[in-house]
């Protein structure tokens, strides 16, 4: 059973789910296996991929059909006839992956969790069923997680695929709370497997560091403060600017990696706004920025995520939800300080392990902001920052998911 097909909605960018298929697919390789890839965009290796663009949540139909699904709880007709029509033509496209490459195993990322693509996650389910397809389903995040979803007129499909119980599936989570509710609302079992990143191979020097502090307008001595997520509204970034201007800095800037996720522009907006407001310039270089630590690393961006992440002095960490926190591991990947709201998954997953950090409770004030400097005052951060370090790399490390998902993958044999 070496021969391996991802299967995603999408599969390309920085996106959380992709940046775990990406870990994911490194370690099975470094193990012998072949992986292979279907999704509705990729950056994955060329002659491992299999391009379906109606699988893709932003497919102009699929998109349609989303719209119609929730904020409701009836649907049509002639919505079913289209969503089974989708959902035939998606399969079919399935069965033609599994006869290209041959695939013996099948990792559905996310796409029979969260119902972005509903014909997509009936497709698969069928797959399945059909061919009783040893299949290992990595679920990062639930319908129920999200509020938007909870009004639908699809909870017969959700009920079937999202996620479907199957002998011949096995399930992953990536928090303790997701298993749990699993577990609750479907009977199903699972094994908790966190995110990741590779703690055993350093990061090396940023070559496009320097220049990026000086395109920003950085001096040498300027504090750079870095939001290293999305900008959706769950990251809380408001937090981010209220802890900037209450730093009493002499130009109080905050740098945000990303672009808006799947949820518009809106949110983006209000935050620019609400930076104006508080005397904080919010810099946006979301469009600058790609990854060295993905499929696409010959990158088309100016500058990658090394290069940010090494620029940062202080990494924020505001968010009111969180699936895990690839974010927290890449701050203490990169031996950077950081401030982080103890949000539920932090809580009960990370904060256990011990990682020193600057906590707060959903609200920033002067206090939180005092701890901040006296934290980066201290003279033993270098030692703070390689103990966190050494904690990544005893808990959340490559060789953690190959001592979890390799026994995972045996099972079927």
């Amino acid at each position: 059973m070496k021969r391996v097909g991802f299967v995603s909605t999408r599969l390309a960018g920085t996106d959380g789910v992709t940046l775990e298929t990406y870990k994911w697919y490194q370690v099975l390789e470094r193990n012998g296996y072949e992986c292979y890839f279907f999704a509705g965009k990729l950056d994955t290796p060329q002659e491992r991929s299999f391009l379906e663009p109606r699988a893709h949540f932003e497919d102009p139909e699929i998109l349609e059909i989303h719209s119609a699904c929730f904020g409701t709880t009836t649907r049509k007709a002639s919505l079913s006839a289209r969503i089974h029509e989708l959902k035939d033509h998606l399969k079919s496209r399935l069965y033609e992956f599994c006869r290209q490459f041959n695939i013996d195993l099948l990792i559905p990322e996310n796409a029979l969790a969260v119902p972005m693509n509903i014909p997509l996650g009936l497709a698969i389910t069928e797959l399945i069923a059909e061919t009783g397809m040893p299949t290992v389903a990595h679920h990062h995040d639930f319908s129920w997680e999200r509020r938007r979803f909870l009004i639908n007129a699809v909870r017969d499909y959700l009920q079937c695929s999202f996620p479907p119980n199957l002998r011949s599936m096995r399930h992953v989570v990536i928090n303790s709370a997701a298993s749990r509710q699993l577990s609750y609302r479907r009977g199903i079992s699972n094994v908790v497997i966190p995110n990741v990143f590779d703690f055993a191979s350093p990061p090396g020097p940023a070559p496009n560091g320097k220049v990026l502090r000086e395109e920003l307008g950085f001096e040498d001595d300027d504090p750079f403060v870095l939001q290293p997520t999305r900008i959706v509204p769950r990251k809380w970034i408001e937090r981010a600017i209220e802890l900037v201007s209450l730093m009493g800095l002499e130009r109080p800037r905050l740098v945000v990696s990303h672009e808006s996720g799947d949820e518009g522009d809106i949110y983006a907006q209000r935050v620019l706004e609400y930076a104006d407001r508080l005397g904080v310039e919010l810099i946006y270089i979301g469009e600058k920025v790609g990854s060295a630590r993905c499929f696409n690393t010959r990158c088309d961006k100016k500058y990658t995520m090394d290069d940010i992440y090494q620029n940062a002095d202080l990494v924020t960490y505001p968010s009111g939800y969180e699936g895990f926190g690839n974010a927290f591991l890449e701050a203490i990947y990169f031996k950077k300080p950081i401030v982080v709201n103890r949000y539920s998954i932090f809580v009960e997953d990370i904060e256990p392990c011990g990682f020193e950090v600057i906590p707060f409770e959903s609200f920033v004030t002067q206090e939180v902001v005092d701890r901040i400097k006296l934290f980066l005052e201290r003279e033993n951060l270098r030692d703070v920052a390689e103990s966190n370090y050494e904690l990544g790399k005893r808990y959340f490390s490559y060789e953690v998911l190959e001592k979890k998902l390799l026994p995972l993958i045996e099972s079927f044999r």
